[in-house]
């Protein structure tokens, strides 16, 4: 299964997440997403709202002042659903 590439390099906090939530929706359960953001803030970021969701942050690399994050979509059907 390839990669899903996201571009979002110029945008700043808080669009990659926001953007990249929204990305996530529209992909398959347990897709992978590359996230593509030159945004510093965006290590902490990226971190705290995989932890946060549910999903899997796999790899974080950073090469020439870019950031490649690359996020596997949760299954939704191992979440404990609330009545």
């Amino acid at each position: 299964m390839s990669d899903i590439i996201l571009d979002l390099r110029g945008l700043r906090c808080p669009l990659p997440v926001l953007k990249t939530h929204r990305k996530l929706k529209e992909i398959a359960p347990g897709a992978r997403l590359r996230v593509l953001v030159t945004d510093k803030a965006s290590l902490s970021d990226f971190q705290t709202f995989c932890r946060e969701t549910g999903h899997t942050l796999i790899t974080c690399t950073n090469q020439a002042d870019t950031f490649s994050f690359t996020i596997r979509r949760r299954d939704e059907s191992l979440i404990e659903k609330k009545d």
